[in-house]
């Protein structure tokens, strides 16, 4: 199946499952899980939320993480600083990277930006170089947007 099929049709998956639920933990544990599930090659998926100045370990589907992570650090921290995606193919390359599990080598971060406030990040690894290319970040921000208008998100 070509890319932009499987994303449209992810993110039908991801719409019918999130429908009616506005809680922001279930909606992060099912989105991540979905993800997982679904796309080939990944190695982890999940979310850190923003906490002060610090983006702290949300529901993830894969080996166990890095708890905080400092904004600005790293590529979840470097997503989160500047509000926008950032896709990189050898994560050993990376200046800064931090290497939660040493198998993964190629990871794609996504900020989770509502009214203007920065709630957090979607992170996806995989074990394979150059896994994420154009047509996931576009699939994958058209999930960051359909998670987004679905959940609720506590003012602050």
């Amino acid at each position: 199946m070509a890319k932009p099929q499987l994303y449209h049709d992810l993110n039908s998956q991801l719409a019918r499952l999130l429908d009616g639920e506005r809680d922001l933990i279930a909606n992060a544990a099912n989105t991540a899980a979905l993800i997982f599930q679904t796309l080939p090659g990944l190695n982890w998926a999940g979310f850190y939320f923003l906490q002060g100045d610090e983006l702290v370990l949300g529901p993830f589907q894969g080996k166990p993480a890095c708890v905080r992570i400092p904004t600005g650090r790293g590529v979840c921290g470097t997503a989160a600083a500047r509000r926008e995606t950032v896709r990189v193919d050898d994560v050993r390359q990376f200046p800064g990277h931090i290497a939660c599990d040493t198998a993964s080598q190629s990871e794609i971060v996504l900020p989770i930006v509502t009214a203007d406030r920065l709630i957090g990040v979607l992170d996806l690894d995989s074990p394979s170089v150059a896994r994420f290319d154009a047509e996931d970040q576009a699939g994958l921000e058209k999930l960051v947007k359909t998670f987004v208008a679905a959940t609720q998100f506590n003012p602050g």
